[in-house]
């Protein structure tokens, strides 16, 4: 049986909106470009469109922590992208919602997605609606693409961020937990960083 499309499901679009049909195949990482007036963040699953949910406070400010952070930090060689899409394969072009990234990854104002190889660090911010996703199917696609490192981002209980971290075991092709950091981030790779998770609520 062909994929179908999730474009429909995670949040109320006018009612006028005419979900696009699928191929027999399911959609491929190129359709993204080509489809007409998707939802925005649609992201790709197994050829399947996936629509992203309205953003939530703590998702909204978890990603405007961490990219400022890793903007300030990161080394003169390494840039950082906010919610850009990774063409994992012809099915899978997941948007991660922060990227660390080579200047050589950079191909043009008309760039519309990354290649894994050019992906150092992909990092997701979990909520609700996306926590399966998050915690299993992407690190899992992630991993297998060759992505080195891959943080997911919780809110605590104290509404603060949990950060889990994961380095890829080349071997596998499978992500091994190296720490999980309350109120701060403190990591040698890929680059020697620290971050106040604590942070989340200041504007500066």
């Amino acid at each position: 049986m062909g994929a179908i499309t999730s474009a429909a499901p995670e949040y109320e679009l006018d009612e006028k909106y005419d979900y696009p049909v699928p191929p027999p195949q399911g959609w491929t990482a190129d359709d993204l470009d080509r489809l007409p007036d998707l939802p925005r963040r649609t992201e790709l699953i197994d050829g399947s469109l996936v629509s992203m949910s309205p953003q939530t406070r703590f998702h909204m400010r978890a990603m405007r922590l961490l990219e400022n952070s890793l903007l300030e930090q990161a080394p003169d060689d390494l840039d950082v992208f906010r919610e850009f899409s990774v063409t994992l394969d012809s099915r899978n072009r997941p948007e991660p919602d922060v990227l660390v990234v080579p200047p050589g990854a950079d191909m043009g104002p008309a760039q519309t997605s990354l290649r894994p190889e050019d992906v150092i660090l992909a990092v997701e911010v979990a909520v609700e609606e996306t926590a399966d996703r998050d915690r299993e199917v992407k690190p899992r696609k992630y991993a297998a693409a060759g992505v080195v490192h891959f943080w997911r981002v919780e809110a605590g209980a104290d509404g603060l961020p949990i950060v889990y971290v994961y380095e890829l075991d080349p071997a596998l092709k499978a992500y091994t937990p190296t720490g999980i950091h309350h109120n701060k981030l403190k990591l040698d790779v890929p680059f020697p960083l620290e971050i106040d998770l604590t942070a989340i609520d200041q504007r500066r």
